[in-house]
């Protein structure tokens, strides 16, 4: 009985031993896991804020810093005036002998009509003496002329995608260096003619003014809005492309 009982005893120490092992086995098991579960849950969290990341960087992309892009369309917009009517203006060609500043015919038309080809241009506080050299009645473009040197802005060469965020600047109601921002809308075919149609807010005196892009080139030349009860945001643009095909000499991107 000695031997057997000396025999189950040493066996139940093996059990014992062997069980510890087990048991160690499983808290080692058990510690791996939960390190694993941990470095999971972290990598979640680097995926996570690493997407949040890129999305801001998409938002900043398309949401440039709009005052920084007005600043630098500005100096190149100017407001035109004659007896009877007001509208803004750019500057596409500018050198030694001057600029040529493109508008709507309709800003000017009540003073080509009667053969006057002399208009004020407003350079912030200058007032500066412009002339009437060329018009587009069919696509309602005119280009005017001062002898002073201003500086040009550049003109897309291709057009921007329907959702393309866009600035208007112009003088509204005679407000000068007025800036709204929205995006293309879609584009139109009007009458046989080719509008940009945008959602940046545009009143009476923006006509002729620029419609430029996030990097202040210009898209189109704003020339009027649909107004309609209940109706915001349909303005209209001629494709800066029409003017600088045979009007002007643009500044081309």
């Amino acid at each position: 009985m000695t031997f057997r009982i000396g025999r189950i005893a040493s066996m139940a120490a093996v059990a014992l031993i062997v069980g510890a092992a087990g048991a160690a086995a499983g808290l080692e098991w058990r510690a791996s896991a939960g390190e694993a579960q941990t470095l999971a849950s972290q990598t979640r969290t680097i995926n996570h804020l690493q997407d949040e990341v890129s999305s801001l960087e998409r938002f900043l992309s398309s949401h440039p810093e709009w005052s920084a892009v007005a600043d630098r369309v500005e100096p190149s917009v100017v407001t035109v005036e004659t007896d009877d009517d007001l509208g803004s203006g750019w500057v596409a060609h500018a050198d030694a002998g001057g600029s040529d500043i493109v508008t709507n015919f309709h800003v000017v038309e009540s003073a080509y009509a009667v053969g006057v080809r002399s208009v004020e241009v407003f350079h912030f506080d200058q007032e500066l003496k412009g002339t009437i050299v060329r018009v587009d009645r069919t696509d309602d473009l005119a280009v005017v002329h001062v002898s002073e040197r201003l500086p040009a802005l550049t003109a897309v060469t291709a057009r921007p995608k329907a959702g393309t965020w866009v600035m208007a600047v112009g003088a509204p109601l005679g407000l000068s260096q007025s800036v709204s921002v929205g995006v293309i809308a879609a584009y139109r075919s009007i009458e046989g003619s080719d509008y940009v149609q945008f959602t940046a807010q545009i009143s009476p005196g923006n006509s002729g003014g620029p419609v430029t892009d996030q990097q202040g080139r210009v898209v189109g030349i704003a020339t009027g809005k649909l107004v309609y009860p209940g109706s915001e945001g349909l303005g209209f643009a001629i494709p800066v492309q029409t003017a600088c095909a045979s009007l002007v000499a643009c500044e081309q991107a």
